[in-house]
């Protein structure tokens, strides 16, 4: 048993992404001139640790949703390298990626476009397990009812179609196919924006438990700072394709140091009488990302701006222990 003096050891990194890029190409201008990029995720760096919760939030068009089919190659990066337990999935081919893919795994946003009309729970959730090496239909289908009685649902509910089920359950079937490979790292992409808010916080507390239960690592995509807040260890904050701010969830909370944080902190409603503070209103939305401006790409919107923020890019850099943010004057 630990003493109290005794340190508390930092879980391993799990996944990091390294200066990752990934670039579009959004076709050439009427005068023939060159493609026009759109710049989606542009040198992002963060890294998840082993059974630990990390949110990634920001406006929509941020770039959070492309990062995350990045991390389970949908997408292959333009830039840059992600490393898995130390290894750069870009090289995984063969047995490798089958495996890297059956660790890794999605929820998506839409419980009622992610899963297929035409299939019955049973096929949609033992899609799977195609490549797991159980070859037995009946330990396919055991398979399949564990992980439903997992997220709440039963085997009474193999046989039936998605749309016989309300959103919240379709968004049940979804996590249940996610852990139907034993995956350690799942990628949840803003998965409860699509549910009734009673729903929300019953899907919430459903992934949590889970996240306990099977000691997962999770990167929690949302625009949500209130269920970051709940949910998650650690967060980073993302603009226009780049980090802004990362560290653990309660000190970017109680102590943001990008004026964007503050910014997206100062809208959350606060249930204490008297405790909200300051509205920070942005002026104008979130640029293109086909013409990101110079230096700081906040700097447009920034009501802290000066003249520095147009010339040079700030990096992320190291505030105080285990907090980073990328300003100048943060």
């Amino acid at each position: 048993m630990l003493s109290a003096e005794a340190p508390v050891a930092r879980p391993n990194v799990l996944a990091r992404l390294e200066g990752v890029r990934k670039y579009f190409g959004a076709g050439g201008s009427w005068l023939g001139g060159c493609e026009a990029v759109v710049k989606a995720v542009d040198d992002v760096s963060f890294a998840i640790p082993e059974r630990r919760i990390v949110g990634l939030v920001g406006e929509s068009g941020s770039g959070k949703t492309t990062v995350g089919r990045l991390m389970v190659k949908l997408l292959e990066p333009t830039g840059g390298n992600i490393r898995y337990r130390g290894r750069d999935i870009a090289g995984l081919a063969g047995r490798d990626l089958r495996d890297y893919r059956g660790r890794v795994q999605m929820i998506f946003q839409d419980p009622f476009s992610s899963l297929n009309p035409r299939l019955r729970v049973e096929a949609i959730v033992g899609e799977a397990l195609l490549g797991s090496g159980i070859r037995s239909a009946a330990d396919r289908r055991g398979r399949v009812v564990e992980r439903l009685e997992m997220v709440g649902l039963d085997a009474g509910h193999l046989r039936r179609y998605p749309h016989e089920f309300s959103g919240g359950q379709r968004q049940r079937i979804g996590i249940a196919r996610a852990l139907a490979a034993d995956p350690e790292f799942i990628v949840a992409d803003e998965p409860v924006s699509a549910l009734d808010v009673s729903v929300q916080a019953q899907v919430l507390n459903l992934l949590l438990e889970l996240q306990e239960r099977l000691g997962l690592a999770i990167l929690f995509i949302t625009h949500d700072l209130a269920v970051m807040r709940f949910l998650c260890d650690e967060v980073a904050v993302m603009y226009l394709g780049r980090i802004m701010e990362t560290g653990k969830t309660r000190e970017v909370m109680e102590g943001p140091r990008h004026p964007y944080t503050r910014a997206l902190l100062s809208a959350v409603p606060s249930i204490r009488p008297g405790a909200a503070g300051k509205r920070i209103i942005l002026d104008g939305d979130i640029p293109s990302p086909i013409a990101i401006p110079s230096g700081c790409v906040f700097r447009t919107r920034c009501p802290e701006a000066k003249q520095p923020c147009a010339e040079t890019s700030p990096p992320l850099a190291e505030k105080s222990p285990g907090h980073f943010s990328a300003c100048l004057f943060g």
